[in-house]
């Protein structure tokens, strides 16, 4: 073999050198990526039981010994798009009981609060490319608590906190490994692994550390799947695959090869095992319990560890380097090694700087690239096939006939097979459609090419219901999430435009015509009535109201939901905001315009006006929307609940540029004809005929009077206004919490701030008090928004009370600065997301690694739920870049006290966007 080529210079960007190759199809650097879920068992894919007992049918201590028909999961893993050859990492420190080859956590049931992983782990850096990715993991020299942590939570209940890996003392004295797993690509199929695991304690410890290759078994459920092979040839070991054809693992330091078939062991099952047979535990039975005939030295096989193992004195680094390469290597494996490592993670430094230029803070880059980062990682292969699923697979038995008519039986047309953002790969490893949505447009951010393949993935055929749903998430598909596509979408058109300046009308119009069916079914199913009330049921906020909303009413009848009603306004603007766009290139789509415009008045006058009964979603009694329940014998009373489902219709805001008007001539005339013909809509778009002040015009579900008194408690520090966002439900509520009686019954609401203390959806997420990304991420647009029209003469009090008055911008601009402040240091040096666990705070080791969490407490800040990169908590690396963005004399004006509340007085003039910007404000 010759030597090694010296390592070129990389372009300015090479990283965009390789989007823009995938993009042309010049190169697919997306074949292999960190694709690998970290927890395939107890999710609902692998379940074949016959009621749907998805936590216990395959347990973690079953994991390591039965093989799983959908996918595969692992530590750092790595794998191809298509999940036929995955690359992992597993560890031992000569105390566990088990090889550690997955992250552990609850489950459901075992937790105090939810399923809940009890690792710790992070993912740090990440090119969207994946030709560089890097995340830590630390792994205690004692033996794994498994049991006490199981035990200790089964015993606590959910007025406790959650019993965390921190908390059980394996951690003292640092007593651990910091292991850094780094990938490389040489090219797309060229990976280059690196292991660095740092001895953190006092004492010298020995460590075992095994990189893992397996073929994902596809083999053992149909006979069309041929057996895929590995063996050792010469100093490698050569994967040989019908379809990916052949790759080699090399290493660097000759160390034993371990292989065993990725097969279930039958005495898991309590069967009986075949006489020389080695199964998908074979390499844990090995290393931990010194079974020598549970492995074979050389193949073949469909499974196969690198077994090193070393002394690590205190403070000292050991390093484990393994190539896979697609075919026979042309060049040494390991010359120049590090330098390319080193080079991919340049190349890194440079992309994310050119993202971050006006960005001047340190912290608030390094918070932005670990959120995307994040998101990076958080891609995972996701397979099912409900027909086959439901039906069983050919060389096995059937599954029990109940599962037919069980869960998503209505979903059999559902196939995927396809690279998607998950909201965290442990807790949450299959998609959810509003989380999706959130998703894209944090990835517009890095790569909008893989952003507009997940919008239009669950609106195509394989997802979509033929009858117009989307796909909610894997538990149910059939429940309801806030319909958020069409906003994502025109959302990441735009940042697109903004950074590349491309005008991508092909996806624009594609997603759009998707999701006309899918507003058609949310018209057609989700209006009781056909009064333009929705109901929409669960929409992703659990138990934020009084009743479980996934479910029928104890008591029957119905509720009309206000936040269903505020999302549909929102959808059938976003929707028009698309058509409008597509207009100026193909008139056909003004008179489709026109038809949502007319739907948002629609909706607007249902969710505004009293219905009948005299009563109404908006209580002019207490100056707040609520949810209305209507009842089988015709009474109808008012939920007067304060949540952020009554500040879901600040959502719904958007403003038409005069520009627009005159170049869509058709849907200007049709407007006026109908606004004319219908003067009881027309007054839900603001000052459309007044003279000289109508040159913008403002549509939105509240207006002038209704939008001072929502914002009037939305910024109470007593109610909604929290240091680090919009609580989810008002602090009034903890002295008053709200109560509901009828027949007999009581349900209570209060202010819960932490961790549910219900078990309303399991109890691991909580909408009753805490601060959630999402939600107020919209919030600031929707304030932007209506500063975009009103400008800088509209003053509101903020903080209600403070005597302080200040333009609509300062007020979002405020909020996203406390939603940042959960994750940037304060004074102090200290991050609110982090807690008060101090090891995470103050200690060295840990300094610089960041979670993202589901949601945050209301009043502390501290992070909760799901940890590692709940996906739309990286809306947090948008609200960075809208913060560094630089703003005029107007805009940066302080905050006026003034005796008594302004009046609205004439706007000054704001300068448009452009003539086919939304209103919105900042894209990002």
């Amino acid at each position: 073999m010759s030597a090694a080529p010296p390592e070129q210079p990389s372009p300015p960007d090479a990283e965009r050198r390789r989007l823009d190759e995938q993009r042309h199809g010049m190169r697919d650097w997306r074949l292999w990526g960190p694709y690998l879920a970290e927890r395939q068992w107890g999710t609902v894919r692998e379940d074949y039981s016959e009621h749907g007992d998805a936590w216990n049918y395959i347990p973690h201590e079953h994991a390591r010994s039965r093989a799983y028909r959908w996918g595969e999961d692992g530590i750092a893993g790595l794998c191809d798009d298509s999940q036929a050859l995955c690359l992992s990492l597993a560890l031992w420190n000569g105390a566990d009981r088990m090889l550690k080859e997955r992250m552990f956590g609850l489950t459901g049931p075992q937790g105090n609060h939810g399923e809940d992983v009890k690792e710790l782990y992070w993912y740090v850096d990440a090119l969207p490319s994946h030709a560089y990715l890097r995340m830590v993991y630390k792994y205690p020299q004692a033996a794994f608590p498994y049991d006490e942590l199981v035990d200790a939570s089964r015993n606590r209940s959910r007025l406790e906190p959650e019993l965390e890996l921190i908390d059980t003392g394996v951690f003292d004295q640092d007593r651990y490994f910091d292991v850094t797993i780094e990938y490389a690509k040489a090219d797309e199929a060229d990976i280059l692994m690196r292991i660095t695991a740092t001895n953190r304690g006092p004492d010298p410890a020995r460590l075992h550390l095994l990189p893992q290759l397996s073929f994902a078994n596809h083999w053992s459920w149909t006979q069309s799947h041929p057996k895929p092979s590995m063996r050792v040839e010469a100093d490698a070991v050569i994967a040989d695959h019908r379809r990916l054809g052949r790759y080699s693992l090399h290493q660097e330091i000759a160390a034993p090869v371990l292989f065993c078939e990725n097969e279930t062991n039958p005495a898991i099952l309590g069967l009986p095992a075949q006489e020389g047979a080695v199964y998908k535990d074979g390499i844990h039975r090995r290393v931990v319990d010194g079974v020598e005939s549970a492995v074979r030295s050389y193949g073949p096989a469909t499974k196969c560890a690198l077994w090193h193992e070393a002394e690590i004195a205190p403070g000292e680094s050991w390093t484990v380097r393994v190539r896979l390469m697609r075919g026979d290597p042309i060049i040494p494996p390991f010359a120049g090694f590090d330098a390319l490592v080193d080079t991919r993670r340049n190349e890194a430094d440079r992309f994310y700087g050119l993202l971050q230029t006006d960005i001047p803070d340190a912290d608030a880059r390094l918070v932005q690239r670990q959120a995307l980062s994040g998101m990076v990682w958080n891609k995972q292969f996701y397979h099912i096939d409900i027909y086959r699923w439901l039906r069983g697979d050919p060389a096995l038995p059937d599954p029990p006939h109940a599962r037919r008519q069980g869960r998503n039986a209505d979903w059999r047309h559902l196939y995927a097979c396809d690279i998607i953002s998950m909201p965290d790969k442990w807790e949450y490893p299959w998609f959810a459609a509003w989380d999706l949505a959130f998703h894209c447009v944090t990835f517009a951010l890095i790569d909008t090419d893989f952003a507009k393949a997940q919008l239009l993935l669950l609106a195509s055929e394989t997802y979509m219901h033929p009858n117009g749903q989307m796909p909610a998430y894997e538990w149910n598909f059939s429940d309801a999430n806030p319909p958020v596509h069409a906003w994502a979408a025109w959302r990441v058109y735009q940042i697109e435009r903004e950074l590349h300046g491309t005008e991508d009308r092909v996806f624009l119009e594609t997603v759009f015509h998707k999701l006309l069916l899918n507003f058609a079914w949310w018209v057609n199913r989700k209006d009781a009535q056909g009064h333009n009330v929705f109901q929409g049921g669960f929409l992703g906020l659990d138990n934020i109201g009084v009743f479980d909303r996934s479910r029928p009413l104890p008591m029957g009848g119905h509720i009309d939901q206000t936040d269903g009603t505020a999302w549909m306004a929102m959808f059938a603007l976003s929707m028009l905001r698309i058509a409008i766009e597509l207009a100026f290139s193909d008139h056909a789509f003004e008179d489709i315009a026109s038809k949502f415009f007319e739907h948002f008045l629609y909706i607007a006058q249902a969710l505004n006006d009293a219905q009948d009964e005299g009563v109404g979603l908006w209580s002019e009694t207490d100056k707040f929307f609520h949810d209305i329940l209507r009842l089988p014998d015709g009474r109808v009373q008012e939920l007067r609940l304060r949540s952020m489902v009554g500040l879901t219709p600040l959502f719904a805001v958007e403003t038409i540029e005069p520009e627009t008007m005159r170049r869509l001539p058709r849907f200007a005339a049709r407007m006026r004809s109908f606004l004319d013909r219908r003067p009881d809509l027309a007054r839900h778009v603001a000052h459309w005929t007044e003279p000289g002040v109508g040159e913008r015009h403002l549509l939105s579900l509240v207006r002038g009077h209704k939008l001072k008194r929502l914002l009037h408690r939305m910024l109470d520090p007593e109610e909604f206004l929290s240091d680090y966002g919009i609580r989810s439900l008002s602090r009034v509520h903890a002295t008053q919490p709200y109560v509901y009686e009828n027949d007999g019954s009581r349900v209570s609401v209060g202010y819960e701030p932490g961790e549910s203390r219900t078990d309303m959806f399991g109890g691991n997420s909580n909408w009753r008090g805490p601060v959630w990304l999402p939600m107020n991420y919209l919030i600031v647009e929707s304030v932007l928004s209506f500063h975009h029209y009103y400008g800088s003469d509209f003053l509101v009090e903020f903080p209600t009370g403070s005597r302080r008055f200040r333009t609509l911008r300062d007020v979002a601009l405020d909020l996203a600065e406390r939603l940042t402040k959960l994750f940037l240091r304060d004074a102090d040096g200290r991050r609110a997301a982090l807690g008060d666990r101090e090891i995470l705070q103050s200690n060295p080791h840990f300094d610089g690694l960041l979670l993202f969490h589901e949601y945050f407490h209301g009043d502390s800040g501290a992070g909760l739920g799901a940890e590692h990169q709940t996906g739309w908590t990286a809306l947090v690396a948008n609200l960075i870049i809208m913060l560094a963005a630089p703003r005029g004399p107007a805009e940066a004006a302080d905050a006026q006290t003034v005796p008594e509340e302004p009046v609205i007085r004439a706007r000054e003039p704001v300068v448009p966007l452009g003539p086919i910007r939304s209103g919105r404000g900042p894209i990002t």
